[in-house]
Parts: C-alpha cells; structure tokens; sequence
C-alpha cells in the first residue's frame, strides 16, 4: 500500500545522501531506515550494527547467497 507523507526537507536533504552513498532510491532508504527504527523499537538491547548484519544475511539467505555450514569433522557422541 502506497501512502504519502509529509517529511521535513532537512531530513529529506539528508535521507538523499544517506540514499546516495548506499546507491537506493530516496524512498528505498527511508524504507530501509523505518525498517531499522522499527526493529531498535521492539528490541532496544540490539545494536544497529547487529541490526543492519542481521538484514544483511537475512537478504543474503533469500537470495540463496549463503553456502551451506557442513562439519568437517566427527564429534564424540556419548551414549
């Protein structure tokens, strides 16, 4: 669903470099950083590094980049 919103030009003016420099769309970037606000919100003991790696590999896995973990070695199975 698609709605307009009034923002603030300074935030806009910043939004667009931010947009820039991580080579999105202006509303990509104020998607993307919604997304992260939203996420601080309902965790507030996350980081916004971990927060940002975790989309990262979240991205990363939907778009089947990530290799398979296999262990390499036996472990020692107690019975």
């Amino acid at each position: 669903m698609a709605t307009s919103v009034r923002l603030d030009d300074e935030f806009v003016v910043s939004a667009k470099t931010r947009a820039s420099a991580t080579y999105r769309s202006l509303p990509k970037q104020i998607e993307y950083e919604a997304k992260i606000g939203q996420i601080a919100i309902d965790n507030p003991e996350l980081s916004y590094a971990f927060i940002e790696e975790a989309l990262q590999s979240k991205a990363e896995m939907e778009d089947g980049a990530l290799i398979p973990y296999a262990r390499r070695t036996e472990r020692n199975r107690q019975s």
